[in-house]
């Protein structure tokens, strides 16, 4: 029995069924056009991340929709490490890899990970990953490959490699759109889309072997991209899907990690996130830490820092246009 949501909810029950296809039916209350679009969202965050990305698009896809009904399937590659909490959600909640090839999807939406290996193809998880690529270029009408998806998608693909940034590419940048692809149809000029990577794709690289840039940002580079297999593929370097304070937690994350010597470098202030007195607040706290560098440290971190305003409007409005017309697309080409 698929599990009906109905508008955007910031918390919903189990889903039943173990090895069962976990649907749910977006905007139930709308009316029902000729086609459900079925979407499988292959979800492979962290396990602290992974049930807030589950959340983060079914809401964006929910804003999106308008009248279209919308069932999302939830798959995770089994190669991701779980601890035994999330290991037993994703038991009882999604489908089985292999179901993929047993099921008709309209469309996959595949995020990334956080990387372990020092190149993708390295990862434990690749071939699992490569073998979806490639059901995805003939089997869906399109898919969306998020962050380190699409870093490995053009590397298995395409050969092009990503390169290592020396700081991380971290904030809410604004991105242009360079084309009149029908997917940037009503979308604001520049968008606001967060970016949270170590790596970046080279623009030159990717149009060199057939890719078309839609979006870019002077500070961020490359945004999102395409290229039509028999399958359209649409690449995101950023994360439209995001929570207004998900920079936020990262760059907590980051901190404590830099604190008890997890990682050797500071991490850097989100950009273009915090207003003027948190940024100060946030530096002055940075430079504590690298003073006095230990866990205990992490108690200190301000608790009363404000997200610039304007962020949680624009952010949206660059998301749901392009969200809108992906599913738009899929719906003609469904027809």
């Amino acid at each position: 029995m698929p599990v009906v949501l109905r508008g955007p909810r910031s918390d919903y029950g189990p889903l039943p069924g173990a090895g069962v296809a976990a649907s749910s039916r977006l905007n139930g209350g709308r009316a029902q056009m000729t086609h459900t679009i079925e979407i499988g969202l292959i979800n492979n965050m962290p396990d602290a991340a992974l049930q807030a990305t589950e959340r983060q698009f079914i809401e964006l896809l929910d804003a999106a929709a308008g009248e279209f009904t919308v069932r999302m399937h939830f798959l995770s590659l089994p190669q991701v490490p779980r601890g035994d909490t999330v290991a037993s959600h994703l038991q009882a909640t999604y489908a089985d890899m292999g179901e993929l090839a047993a099921g008709r999807l309209d469309a996959l939406i595949v995020t990334g990970t956080e990387p372990r290996a020092a190149s993708l193809d390295q990862e434990p998880y690749w071939d699992s990953l490569t073998e979806i690529i490639d059901w995805a270029e003939h089997n869906t009408i399109s898919t969306i490959w998020s962050c380190l998806a699409a870093h490995a998608a053009v590397l298995h693909l395409d050969g092009v490699r990503r390169h290592t940034l020396r700081e991380k590419r971290f904030g809410v940048f604004a991105c242009t759109p360079i084309s009149d692809d029908p997917l940037l149809s009503g979308m604001p000029t520049p968008l606001s889309i967060p970016h949270a990577r170590c790596n970046e794709l080279k623009e030159s690289e990717l149009v060199s072997h057939g890719y078309r840039v839609l979006t870019r940002s002077s500070e961020a580079g490359v945004d999102m991209f395409v290229k039509q297999w028999r399958s359209l593929f649409v690449f995101f370097q950023g994360h439209p899907e995001y929570d207004v304070d998900s920079l936020l937690r990262e760059y907590r994350r980051d901190i404590g990690r830099f604190l008890r010597g997890e990682s050797e470098s500071c991490p850097p202030i989100p950009k273009n996130y915090f207003d003027a007195r948190s940024e100060s607040a946030l530096l002055a706290f940075e430079a504590g830490g690298r003073a006095d560098r230990s866990p205990e440290m992490l108690a200190s971190f301000p608790d009363d820092l404000v997200i610039r305003s304007e962020l949680v409007r624009n952010w949206r409005a660059s998301a749901i246009p392009v969200i809108r017309n992906w599913l738009f697309y899929l719906a003609s080409r469904k027809s």
